[in-house]
């Protein structure tokens, strides 16, 4: 399992490399390049299945997060 993502910011392209924490989505996350408030896209579990280069733990581990298989996302 890999813990370390490369978010990338929508907005600015400013790539960060952050730690995944292992048992929790992270819905909220602040661009250190332009300030922009990220949150997932729809369908998404978190800012890293929607921006990041490795889908979340979670996601990882079990094909799903928060209760809801992949293939049953919009």
């Amino acid at each position: 399992m890999q813990l370390l993502s490369t978010l990338t910011c929508p907005h600015c392209a400013r790539a960060e490399m952050l730690d995944m924490p292992q048992d929790a989505c992270v819905v909220v996350h602040v661009c250190a390049g332009c300030g922009a408030r990220l949150t997932p896209k729809t369908g998404d579990c978190c800012v890293f299945c929607s921006y990041g280069d490795v889908p979340c733990p979670p996601v990882q581990k079990e094909g799903d997060c928060c209760g809801r298989p992949m293939d049953a996302r919009p």
